[in-house]
């Protein structure tokens, strides 16, 4: 497998983090957005959407990383991030999509570069806007995981869920968000960021971090 993804897009951690739990071995194919690689002629004859992640495994190509999480699980179920149950499998994608439909597309690159661009926002007003939507957002998860407290976002192992919160934390950490108020949310960062998975995939880890 090939994934093509960028060391700060916490939608490419994502699926480094589902690899590494599940054990398997990939191609790091680098796509640098702050460069505009993804939008040149060579990464568009692969990728239609021109959008990190994407995964190629063989002659599939998937892209958007829940897409790619959800092909995983299918593809090689063991060891499982999703539930047994269908309550259980439903409570992890609601988690997952609070963070990849509520939070992460007020504050990827695309729109911080609008608001600073074409908008006219400073750069202390594109950060208030940041934190603003990420300290919100991480609230709604709070409530969830007090609602039904757990080593991992559901459970004593990660599921698809904590595989979207721990870069959702990094951009947060990233961006000086407050992370005080959500003490539920910090303590299953902490238990995930203990497991080599999530450890060995952070974003300053990559081949292309220094690049």
């Amino acid at each position: 497998m090939e994934l093509f993804n960028y060391f700060r897009s916490s939608a490419s951690y994502r699926v480094r983090i589902a690899l590494a739990l599940k054990g398997l071995p990939f191609h790091y194919m680098p796509v640098h957005l702050a460069r505009n690689e993804h939008l040149t002629e060579s990464f568009g004859n692969v990728s239609a959407s021109r959008l990190v992640p994407l995964l190629k495994d063989g002659d599939a190509l998937v892209h958007q990383s829940l897409a790619i999480l959800e092909y995983l699980e299918e593809t090689h179920p063991t060891p499982p991030l999703l539930p047994a149950d269908a309550v259980g499998r439903a409570r992890v994608r609601a988690l997952a999509l609070d963070i990849a439909c509520e939070i992460h597309p007020l504050n990827n690159l695309r729109v911080l570069r609008y608001l600073t661009g074409p908008m006219g926002l400073s750069e202390d007003a594109k950060n208030r806007w940041y934190r603003h939507w990420v300290e919100t957002g991480l609230e709604t998860v709070e409530r969830q995981l007090v609602a039904q407290p757990a080593r991992f976002c559901h459970g004593d192992t990660p599921t698809l869920a904590d595989c979207l919160l721990i870069p959702q934390i990094f951009n947060a950490q990233r961006f000086e968000c407050r992370l005080d108020h959500v003490p539920q949310v910090m303590k299953v960062f902490e238990a995930c960021m203990a497991l080599e998975a999530f450890e060995a995939t952070r974003p300053e880890k990559c081949p292309d971090a220094n690049a």
